[in-house]
């Protein structure tokens, strides 16, 4: 038997409903949407961590910038 769905809800990042260009913003596009939307997921920090043990290079998760450019930016 399974688990009703509203019993995952909690666990669900709130990206899985969203735009997934959102979370790979082009260098002249603002990354803003994406963090607005990180900002109150419930699996931010594991979103994060999990993006760090894969090495993701690219993209937000977790509601950072992975991105060399903005790794860059936040050392200015």
């Amino acid at each position: 038997m399974t688990a009703p769905a509203t019993r995952l809800l909690p666990t669900m990042p709130l990206c899985a409903k969203a735009d997934p260009d959102l979370f790979f913003p082009l260098p002249w596009q603002s990354a803003d949407p994406a963090k607005a939307i990180c900002a109150g997921c419930l699996v931010r920090s594991a979103c994060l961590a999990g993006a760090r043990a894969r090495g993701e290079r690219y993209g937000i998760w977790g509601g950072v910038d992975l991105s060399a450019e903005a790794r860059t930016a936040e050392r200015l």
